[in-house]
This record gives structure tokens, C-alpha cells and sequence, in this order.
């Protein structure tokens, strides 16, 4: 699993100092987005280059334990599972040893243009496996 370092901002947490549970999916994307990139996968270049998006289809979240102002989080992602049009990735959010929050999130491979799902580029595909 990639992680990437997330610090809490007051932005990030609601009136009583807690993170608002909606910001976990923003600092979940960060992660994803991450890990594409250690791939070696520049999602905005694929927008353009190959007019494909991928789009968040669902996601099963579960918060375990509270994160507040400044603190130091890790969030993580990893792609377990690979079809034509879609990716499912777990993720998990840390302070420390302590679990914060984790997610199975399922994005799908869309045209740039008609928003329809169409087939994961093979190099994708391929980066994306070479970790599985």
C-alpha cells in the first residue's frame, strides 16, 4: 500500500475540532491519485491524451476513530481488484498505529466525452497490476 502524509488543517475539521467525515474522501483521493502516480500515471495527462476519466462508483466507509486539528495522518491506497472498466482500491487512513478510518472504494473507467464506461487504457492496466 502507497500513503501519503495528510496534515489536519482547521479547514479540514468541523465546529467541535473533529475532521468532518466527508473530508476522508478528499484525503482518500489524494492518496489514489498518489499512488497512480508512483505508477507512473499521470491522471490528467491520460484525460487528455487517451479522453478517459475514472469516476467513483461507490465506496463502503467505515470511521473507526476520530482525527483532529494538526494532527499528522497517513492515508493509503491500494488497488486489489482489476476488470475492463473498473478498479476496486482499499484504503486506509492512520495516525500512528491507530486506524482512523478504511474504505473500499470502486472507481470506473469513463469517456472523457460521453461520461459512458469504456475499457481501462492497457497501460493503466498494467501499471496498476504490477502491484497486485
Amino acid at each position: 500500500m502507497e500513503f501519503t502524509k495528510i496534515r489536519v488543517y482547521v479547514e479540514d475539521t468541523d465546529a467541535g475540532g473533529i475532521v468532518y467525515y466527508a473530508n476522508y474522501l478528499r484525503f482518500m483521493e489524494r492518496a489514489r491519485t498518489e499512488w497512480l502516480r508512483a505508477c507512473g500515471i499521470e491522471l490528467d495527462l491520460w484525460q487528455h491524451q487517451h479522453r478517459r476519466l475514472f469516476v467513483v462508483r461507490s465506496v463502503q466507509i467505515d470511521y473507526r476513530s476520530p482525527a483532529r486539528f494538526n494532527d499528522q495522518l497517513i492515508a493509503g491506497a491500494k488497488f486489489v481488484t482489476v476488470k475492463s472498466a473498473s478498479l476496486v482500491c482499499e484504503q486506509r487512513i492512520m495516525r500512528g498505529d491507530t486506524l482512523i478510518t478504511d474504505a473500499t472504494v470502486v472507481l470506473v473507467c469513463v469517456d472523457a466525452d460521453t461520461f459512458k464506461p469504456c475499457a481501462i487504457p492497457t497501460a493503466i492496466k498494467k501499471a496498476v497490476t504490477r502491484e497486485l
